[in-house]
Order: C-alpha cells, then sequence, then structure tokens
C-alpha cells in the first residue's frame, strides 16, 4: 500500500464529507426532458456539480450533452481503467427521521442523506482516490476515467448508452455502486405488468382508488387508499388487523382516505421490505365493501402475489441455481381505480431463467387468472470470470487495505456494468452495512468513506502502474 496516499486521503476527510453534502443537496431525482437537460433541471445540475469539483481538482473534463460527464487522470494515456459511477437518485420516499432527504448532515459518524452511498458518495471516493493520486505524485502507465451518468435509478440506461455510441469501452471497467468485496455476477431481470380492466361497479361503499410505489425497482413504502361512502369506524378492525398481519401501520389520513406505511427495500432483497401496496390489496379485501368486479381481481391479484413471498411462487417462476442462487420477485407499482386494476413486479432471474419457465411461464398464470399480461422482455444475466487477473487485482487492492476476506459474489441487482463486457461492481459499501439506500434515512459512513476510497486508490494503482 501507499501509506503517502493513505495519509492524503485521512487528510482530506473533511474536505471530501464538504463536497458530498453539496453535492447531495441537489435534489437529482430524473425529471421531464428538456432541450440540454435530458433528465430534468435537478439531475442536470447534479451532474455539472460533479464535472465542475473534477475540474476544480485538475482533471480534464467532458460533458456529453447533458447525459454523462467524464474526468481523465491523464489523458495522454492509454485507456486501460474506466470507473463508472451516477449522479441521479431515487425518490425521497417517505419516512426520514435523521434529516430531510436532501438536507444532508453529518451526526454520529455517518452522512446522512439521498444518495450519500447510492452513488454520489462513492463516486466521490472514485473522484477522491484519482485526487489522492495526482496530488502524491503517484505516476500512471496506463489511464484511469471517471465516468458519471445521470440516468442509472430509472433503469432505462439511456445516458450510457448514448456516452457508448461514441466511446469505446475500457479494457477494464468497475462501478463503485454496490458492495464490496466485488460483484462479478449480476441476475437478470424480468419485469411485467398484470392488467384488468373492469367493469366499474356504483354500489357503495366502494374503493375509488389505490395507489403505492414510487419506482419499480423498489418495494413500495407507502400506499394510499380512497373511498366513497366507507363507514370509517367499521374500517377500524381491518386496520388494526392487516397491521398485525404484515407488521405495517395504517392510519386514518382523511375523511375517506386509509394510508399505510411499510418498509422500503431495494427490488433485488425484496424479503427485507413489507410492501405497502400489497398490505393495501389485503385491506381492501378485509373492509366491508359492496361486492364488485374490483375487489374479485384485487383477491385474484393475491393469489399471484401472497403477502411475504419473495420467490415468484404463485407466479409460476420459482427457481434457483447454484451459481447465481434463487430468483427474486416483488410487486411493486399499484394502481387500482374503479374500472382498471394493475400491478408491476421486477423480478431477479438467476442464470438458468429462460424464456420458457420465466416470461412464458408468468403470462400463463396471469391469463389462467383473467389478467392481461404485458412485459419488456428479458434482461440476461451479467457474468465476469472470477479468476480473471482484473477481478484477482481488485480483491488484493480490497484486502491489502481493509484487511478482510475478498471473494467474488453473485447479486439480484444490477449495476452500471450489467453491459459492459469486462466489468465488475466494486464497493463502496462494506459487508454487513444496510446503508438505507433507496430507503429512509440513508447514509454512508465516514470510516467507510475513508476505507472505500484507499481500496479505489490502490486498485488503480494495481491495474494502471
Amino acid at each position: 500500500m501507499n501509506e503517502k496516499v493513505n495519509k492524503w486521503i485521512e487528510e482530506h476527510i473533511d474536505e471530501y464529507t464538504r463536497d458530498l453534502i453539496d453535492f447531495c443537496s441537489i435534489n437529482s431525482v430524473k425529471g421531464a426532458y428538456e432541450e440540454g437537460k435530458p433528465y430534468g433541471d435537478g439531475s442536470f445540475d447534479a451532474l455539472n456539480f460533479g464535472i465542475d469539483l473534477a475540474a476544480k481538482y485538475g482533471f480534464p473534463v467532458q460533458s456529453y450533452d447533458g447525459y454523462v460527464g467524464t474526468a481523465d487522470f491523464d489523458p495522454s494515456l492509454p485507456r486501460c481503467l474506466d470507473m463508472l459511477a451516477h449522479t441521479d437518485v431515487v425518490p425521497a420516499g417517505e419516512g426520514w427521521t435523521v434529516t430531510e432527504p436532501f438536507k444532508p448532515i453529518v451526526k454520529d459518524g455517518r452522512i446522512y442523506g439521498r444518495g450519500t452511498s447510492d452513488d454520489k458518495g462513492p463516486l466521490l471516493c472514485a473522484l477522491y482516490a484519482m485526487r489522492a493520486l495526482k496530488e502524491t505524485g503517484v505516476e500512471l502507465k496506463k489511464g484511469v476515467r471517471l465516468i458519471m451518468g445521470a440516468d442509472e435509478e430509472t433503469g432505462s440506461g439511456t445516458d450510457i448508452a448514448k456516452y457508448y455510441a461514441t466511446e469505446p469501452e475500457a479494457e477494464m471497467t468497475f462501478s463503485p455502486d454496490a458492495e464490496f468485496p466485488l460483484i462479478n455476477i449480476e441476475k437478470g431481470q424480468f419485469r411485467g405488468t398484470i392488467s384488468k380492466t373492469v367493469e366499474e361497479s356504483t354500489a357503495l361503499p366502494r374503493l375509488v382508488s389505490l395507489e403505492a410505489g414510487l419506482a419499480l425497482n423498489a418495494v413500495p413504502q407507502k400506499a394510499t387508499l380512497r373511498f366513497e361512502g366507507l363507514d370509517m369506524n367499521l374500517a377500524e378492525a381491518p386496520m388494526n388487523e392487516v397491521s398485525e398481519l404484515c407488521g405495517v401501520e395504517c392510519t386514518q389520513t382523511g375523511v375517506d382516505e386509509i394510508t399505510i406505511v411499510g418498509v422500503s427495500a431495494h427490488a433485488s432483497t425484496p424479503e427485507g421490505g413489507k410492501n405497502a401496496g400489497l398490505a393495501a390489496m389485503i385491506l381492501a379485501t378485509k373492509l366491508p365493501l359492496a361486492a364488485c368486479a374490483q375487489i374479485d381481481a384485487i383477491k385474484a391479484m393475491l393469489e399471484i402475489f401472497p403477502w411475504a413471498e419473495t420467490d415468484g411462487a404463485h407466479l409460476g417462476i420459482k427457481m434457483e441455481d447454484a451459481e447465481s442462487h434463487a430468483l427474486t420477485c416483488t410487486p411493486d407499482l399499484y394502481h387500482v381505480d374503479p374500472c382498471y386494476v394493475e400491478v408491476k413486479f421486477d423480478s431477479r432471474t438467476p442464470v438458468m431463467a429462460t424464456k420458457e419457465n420465466c416470461q412464458d411461464a408468468a403470462e400463463k398464470t396471469a391469463h389462467a387468472h383473467g389478467f392481461d399480461f404485458e412485459t419488456p422482455g428479458m434482461i440476461p444475466p451479467h457474468r465476469v470470470a472470477a479468476d480473471s487477473e482484473f477481478v484477482q487485482k481488485l480483491l488484493r487492492a480490497y484486502e491489502q487495505v481493509t484487511g478482510l476476506k475478498g471473494e467474488a459474489m453473485a447479486i439480484g441487482g444490477g449495476t452500471y456494468v450489467h453491459d459492459i463486457k469486462n466489468g465488475v461492481a466494486f464497493g463502496a459499501v462494506l459487508p454487513g452495512i444496510d446503508t438505507h439506500m433507496h430507503g429512509a434515512d440513508e447514509f454512508f459512513d465516514l470510516e467507510n468513506i475513508v476505507l472505500a476510497t484507499k481500496v479505489y486508490a490502490e486498485a488503480i494503482i494495481e491495474l494502471c502502474s
């Protein structure tokens, strides 16, 4: 390890912290397209913050029309390593207690705020690693580039598509957009919409609307139900029953409104959440509402997505293999009105998944329950050989800095490198730490920040010296 570099990193943690607070103060949730601002004002501002910060620290930068920004250690060196991070964030969501989502603070050795650990904090770890090498005079023989995209969280990848339309992939790429030690296998993805148009009933009491979910890759934390003609005194017992059954909070929030608050989780690890949307559907079936096709459709939907089931068994897609482990499935976006019932789900598929045992099976189940089914298709899994020189050098850098065992892992989440031939996810969160990514009170430990920055600096030296 380069002790001079490590000392520089330790001495600059306060400056890093100020930069991250400024960075995370920008609400960079994807917005509506504007000319020159493809993802709206907030995303544009955050991307340019990253670009301007890299320029401030002496790196040659480039902007790709508001989609992507880059910073090069030394553009005269042959391209070798790309570090791929993102500046956009998921919506703020509900339930924040330490601070407001876009008012980051430092408390008890942690920085709290939306984007601190996903992915603005890790992006700055990579930038500060480059800066540490530059300012301590470390010479590299091969080039390293920090790539900053602005459209990772929606899963559309239009930013990276725009970038790679004009730029080649580097020899090696890692993304600081996950956890240490290293992820060399990312499951495939299969998403679908299960829906049904129903005949409207005017019989009272009735459910006027049910809405839940903010993003397709996050278990919904909040659901809102609105009614017509319902005696709320009769709703108290079913609300208590659902609260106890599902571990959620059911509250009357208006004359004809009930709000359910559960626990959000990333769609790749839905077992860690409490799905407010499903709880809302369960409540709708327990309330004394008039019988109608809408309620029948909700009951049928619950047969496909029973409470607390995250393996897709009742959707007909349960599977598991030794290399990439079990399929996960979570219904995350809900819309119900008197004429329509719709749920959008997200599943992460192991290597063994095929169109036949996954997509066709889900469609068959939906049709058997009387629903329509739509899907954009399946995204295949991503793999890089665990014994490659690239992976082994990254793991060595991790072990040398942290003293922890390095190993390659498979996950259900998708990262920026999913479609990059020789790309892996590498940190920045240390093992065993839940930073509440995509949830309330997201944070990044200062100690984790220092270690991750040291790991990235060591990795650059290993790969580019």
